[in-house]
């Protein structure tokens, strides 16, 4: 047969084909302490945090809000166009490592010169009909795993983008509940400033009172009127706040005329703290971990199709069809046309670009291992800082609730003396400020506790369950 003379040849190339080169990838090992320190701030063994871990403060507008953030916020939807980029071009990686066959078609008439030097045979005419019609391919065949490493590659760099899109949802759902805390801590903080602010009118019309039967000086006036000053002024702030806050809450949800009414900061519950002995495996649940290492995987690959340029280049190629003077005998067995070939192809001389350009893919790769160590190192520390605040929140929160105590009492017992004329005003004064100040606090103390578990939630990679396996890879 006409093709027997490449069939040996093709015969090894098929045999060979499928052999890597590259190194293959194995999950670097980090030292990391088994267990994060502070981990013991559980009251319980079995608490447990869902992927949906908003829902567990049992807000309905809070899940309301995030339900709009993750449906219409853009910086999400952009990580969602990045997936479908990806996995167009993995698709695109996967089909080289197939055959891509051609139609092609061409109709050609043209006239030769009657004063050549060999003029044309007597009977023939100059001008000549040329039609084909033929079915093509080239094929590379991927005998050092070239195409194979570039698909891995596509791979990784697409569940890469999968984990990005992870990490951008986990990211708004952490803010968009940052921010919702803050609103309602705003709601609460105008709520004791609108009280303190009726308080501090009525004991400026109690001192003009007293000032007016010549039972107190101007002094105690002026003092009031300061006092009375002092919290309008916050109330403004504060409600200038919260108009600041809502608006940052309609970006993030993709509504710009977002309007929510006041709420109470204080029956927001405390999700469950995670169990004592929390293990540092946790941290492979991560996104961006995830992604980090998908980078790592797709550094590495690169490597093997770099080392692969630098080895011959097999390629196959077919045509078959018919060619014919007639467009009509196109198809008929005498216009019959094909032909098989296998070419290779290899760098003799490149002046060291092909070792260079593996060196580079080298050095990407231990750039993408520095960022991946950095990533697992900082989550561990996220985690650690997270578990130390949350810790120290819920060991505060009793003290907060005393000084409170404390600085209503304190207020109570001013304002009787004050009106019983043992003391000044200043006293009176100075007992509202400290009141004023602790009420603050707390609200303020609440706040970052549910601020705090969001960052515990966000730095477990979306939350925990009291049994915990690491991936297996």
């Amino acid at each position: 047969m006409i093709i027997r003379p490449i069939a040996a040849p093709l015969a090894l190339v098929v045999t060979l084909a499928g052999c890597a080169v590259g190194p293959d990838y194995q999950r670097p090992e980090l030292a990391l302490p088994d267990h994060y320190p502070d981990a013991n701030v559980a009251d319980t063994t079995d608490g447990e945090i869902t992927p949906d871990w908003w829902t567990l403060y049992g807000d309905a507008e809070l899940d309301h809000l995030i339900s709009r953030a993750l449906q219409n916020n853009a910086d999400l939807r952009r990580a969602v166009a990045q997936i479908d980029e990806a996995e167009a071009v993995l698709s695109e990686a996967r089909a080289t490592l197939f055959p891509e066959i051609d139609l092609g078609l061409s109709s050609s008439r043209a006239r030769s010169s009657t004063l050549n030097a060999q003029p044309l045979a007597a009977g023939v005419s100059p001008v000549s009909n040329s039609h084909r019609l033929a079915l093509s391919t080239s094929f590379e065949l991927d005998l050092w795993g070239r195409l194979q490493r570039a698909s891995e590659a596509a791979q990784a760099q697409l569940l890469g983008t999968r984990y990005g899109r992870d990490v951008t949802a986990l990211a708004l759902t952490g803010a968009t509940a940052q921010a919702y805390f803050l609103l309602r801590s705003l709601d609460a903080q105008i709520t004791v400033t609108q009280q303190t602010l009726t308080t501090r009118e009525e004991s400026l019309a109690l001192a003009r009172s007293r000032a007016a039967g010549g039972l107190a000086s101007e002094l105690d006036v002026y003092q009031a009127e300061t006092g009375r000053a002092d919290a309008a002024l916050q109330l403004r702030e504060l409600q200038r706040q919260r108009a600041l806050v809502e608006h940052q809450l309609g970006v993030l949800t993709g509504t710009p005329d977002l309007a929510l009414a006041p709420g109470d900061l204080m029956q927001l519950p405390l999700p469950a703290a995670p169990p004592a002995g929390l293990p540092s495996t946790l941290l492979e649940r991560r996104p961006d971990v995830q992604q980090a290492e998908q980078a790592l995987i797709a550094a590495n690959a690169r490597i093997g199709v770099s080392r692969a340029a630098q080895f011959p280049t097999f390629t196959l190629t077919g045509v078959f069809g018919g060619q014919s003077e007639e467009f009509s005998d196109l198809l008929k067995s005498g216009a019959r046309i094909w032909s098989i070939g296998l070419g290779a192809t290899m760098p003799i001389l490149d002046a060291g670009r092909y070792s260079a350009r593996t060196r580079q893919a080298e050095a990407v790769q231990r750039q993408a291992l520095a960022d991946y160590q950095q990533v697992v190192e900082t989550a561990f520390r996220e985690v650690a800082d997270a578990l130390t605040n949350a810790q120290s929140t819920r060991a505060a929160a009793e003290d907060q609730d005393k000084r409170v105590t404390a600085a209503r009492n304190a207020l109570r017992l001013s304002q009787k003396r004050y009106e019983a004329g043992y003391s000044g005003y200043l006293e009176v004064l100075d007992a509202q400020r400290t009141a004023n100040t602790a009420e603050q606090a707390l609200i303020q103390h609440r706040q970052a506790q549910l601020a705090y578990s969001v960052d515990l939630i966000k730095a477990l990679g979306g939350g925990w369950t009291a049994a915990v396996e690491p991936d297996a890879r």
